[in-house]
């Protein structure tokens, strides 16, 4: 079977936990955050909850094993904390627990950031995987490169990610 069958398969809607990692943000000047929730959910998606922490590995750890662990979740999307600054966890804290990488989720990112933004886009460490059958993508922080991987590839693919997460 095609990836044309596998998407006609797909859920029409998923349920997904929206996380923000930022020491700066704040519920109203999140962006990021609420481009997310905004544009999932004028696509007919759910949104199960947000969540703001601040960059610090045990609040994301926690707060990742209660997501995942949760039965009403299809996909976690997580924006912010994968710079390479040494504050930034996002990528240490949540790449351990994927089960399975989704590289070709980066790699495409990159590919298409870098026609935005030039070799910058190097800097990028946006990464996909699947933990207990959910999709869980980490993105930067800017809204210009949400905007970017919501339009991109989360918008159409990520129901066809969630089937093929849990099967």
């Amino acid at each position: 079977m095609g990836h044309i069958e596998h998407e006609a398969l797909a859920p029409k809607s998923v349920s997904v936990a929206v996380i923000t990692v930022s020491d700066s943000r704040t519920l109203e000047t999140d962006e990021s955050g609420r481009l997310i929730k905004d544009v999932l959910i004028n696509h007919s998606h759910r949104i199960h909850s947000y969540h703001l922490l601040p960059n610090n590995t045990p609040g994301l750890d926690s707060l990742m094993e209660d997501l995942l662990g949760s039965a009403g979740i299809d996909a976690v999307v997580i924006t912010g904390g994968t710079g390479l600054s040494h504050k930034d966890i996002t990528i240490e804290t949540v790449s351990p627990k994927f089960q399975k990488r989704m590289d070709g989720f980066g790699e495409l990112f990159r590919s298409l950031s870098y026609q935005e933004i030039g070799a910058a886009s190097v800097l990028s460490r946006a990464a996909g995987g699947i933990t207990n059958g959910k999709v869980v993508l980490c993105l930067p922080g800017s809204a210009a490169a949400v905007r970017l991987a919501l339009e991109k590839i989360i918008v159409p693919e990520l129901p066809h990610m969630v089937r093929e997460a849990s099967r």
